[in-house]
């Protein structure tokens, strides 16, 4: 299973993500071991989305970083 995420930073910024392991990837996130949002923290979960295929993950996860992908966040999740 494929997870893709979406967290809001401190800075008040969103970071969209992918992964299989998305309580581990969770925990590098919240411990500074992720370079992106490592300057951000605190990060908290606002949305995330479960693929049984990674190319459908990642496609989805292409798309929310988007322009079009963007705005859907914006309306449907803050």
């Amino acid at each position: 299973m494929y997870t893709v995420y979406i967290l809001k930073c401190d800075d008040g910024d969103l970071y969209t993500g992918c992964t299989e392991d998305i309580d581990n990837r969770l925990n590098r996130h919240s411990s500074g071991h992720v370079p992106a949002t490592a300057g951000r923290l605190p990060v908290k979960l606002i949305a995330y989305t479960v693929f049984e295929n990674k190319y459908k993950a990642f496609e989805f996860e292409r798309y929310l970083k988007s322009g079009s992908g963007r705005a859907f966040i914006k309306k449907h999740f803050l």
